[in-house]
């Protein structure tokens, strides 16, 4: 017997259980079970519709992306989208003020849809929305679950714009689930349903630049209010944020540069890809030589460099005790198809053909980062996604084949 942990609407072809936790107005959970053999159910009440598949065969990819916000999630969602063909929109007909995305593949959840309190909640209690009592972390593990299980589900979603809990959405399992925001390792529960985690590590200086530039630039916000809006969330992130990326496969850290003395203005940066080892299905990703440690200078004449230059570095680390290697970029691209000159260079790629990831740079070279090692990493990231997907589909096509041979 399959059991299906659901909220929705189950195909009935085979004998399954199917356990539904439902909210009370209260915001409490309770559970109702249901027992089929055969045929396709449809479960209606109010405005809540379901429909599932129970065909014991777990065909979602869960994959988490941890980050603060404003540190670049929604351009590698969208780089990670694009590997997979198809750009991600927002449901169609559904709320217009939802942030899930959709294509082919993928289907995007933003984390924050998971938040307890609205703002004004949060405001009553003196808590920020990084905060774990701001957020339900039950209903997060029980639809993430259900959605890997192949079970569709009735999201919850957070309008950004009044800040209040708008009504849910329908979300039907994709091939790949991405769930990104503040809190996606937090949990060890959710965080055991990742196939894998990315953490988006943006250093405080450069953060702040950053920060500057759009608040200041588009927002018409004050030095002294962006510097103010930053050290009230410090402490939260520090304690409920930050700490994830200890629990991550592979982290892409943001730093200011170091070609340039004492340049804290985020223009240029050094980008270094942490990639946890003895991850299955996923290999890092080298330079020249696997396992060695090397510094590498491309400029000249087959890569156009201006001041002040670009500088690769690879080798192993120690990473929150975990072995790793390293691959570091700093500085930026004059021209991107010259890309293809490191691109030659790095080998364990994941790529289908030659020069993918010069391709996909140029594809998005109006993307934030496409001239430095941020929009590299997670166009290499998302190629490495791709294969780790790949390998988990074929091993489970291959499992009853197996279990037929014994």
């Amino acid at each position: 017997m399959a059991i299906c942990a659901v909220y929705s609407t189950p195909s009935l072809h085979s004998p399954c259980s199917i356990s539904s936790p439902t909210k009370t107005h209260l915001g409490f959970h309770q559970r109702q079970v249901i027992f089929f053999t055969s045929g396709r159910i449809r479960r209606r009440s109010g405005t809540n519709s379901f429909e599932v598949s129970c065909s014991g065969e777990a065909k979602t990819v869960v994959i988490g992306l941890a980050a603060d916000s404003g540190c670049g999630k929604s351009t590698f969602m969208r780089r990670l989208t694009s590997v997979f063909g198809g750009a991600a929109e927002p449901p169609k007909g559904g709320n217009p003020d939802s942030n899930t995305l959709i294509s082919d593949t993928t289907t995007v959840i933003c984390l924050d849809d998971y938040h307890s309190l609205d703002r004004t909640g949060r405001k009553e209690k003196g808590v920020t929305a990084l905060d774990p009592r701001a957020n339900d972390f039950d209903l997060m593990y029980e639809q993430v679950k259900a959605l890997k299980e192949g079970v569709a589900v009735e999201k919850p979603i957070y309008n950004h714009v009044s800040g209040l809990l708008d009504p849910p959405e329908l979300i039907k399992p994709p091939k790949i689930l991405v769930i990104e925001g503040l809190h996606p390792m937090y949990d060890q529960r959710v965080r055991d349903l990742l196939d894998f985690s990315i953490y988006l590590d943006i250093s405080n200086e450069v953060k702040f630049a950053w920060k500057i530039q759009r608040d200041m630039a588009e927002r018409g916000h004050s030095l002294e209010s962006i510097k103010a809006s930053i050290e009230a969330r410090k402490p939260d992130f520090d304690a409920y944020i930050d700490p994830q990326k200890k629990y991550a496969d592979a982290v892409i850290e943001v730093l200011p540069t170091q070609l340039i003395p004492d340049d804290n203005e985020g223009k240029v940066l050094r980008v270094r890809l942490i990639m946890k080892e003895g991850v299955k299905y996923f290999s890092p990703v080298y330079l020249f030589d696997e396992g060695s440690t090397i510094s590498w200078i491309p400029c000249g004449r087959k890569l156009t460099c201006s001041y002040p230059g670009i500088k690769f570095f690879y080798g192993p680390e120690s990473y929150f005790s975990n072995e790793v290697s390293v691959l570091e970029m700093d500085g930026q691209f004059d021209r991107l198809d010259e890309l293809i000159y490191v691109e030659s260079h790095l080998s364990s790629l994941s790529t289908k053909f030659y020069g993918e990831v010069t391709q996909q740079m140029l594809k998005h070279a109006d993307f934030p980062g496409s001239n430095n090692g941020t929009g590299l990493f997670q166009t290499i990231v998302g190629l490495k996604i791709r294969d780790l997907y790949e390998q988990l589909i074929a091993e489970k096509a291959a499992a009853p084949a197996e279990a037929a041979k014994v």
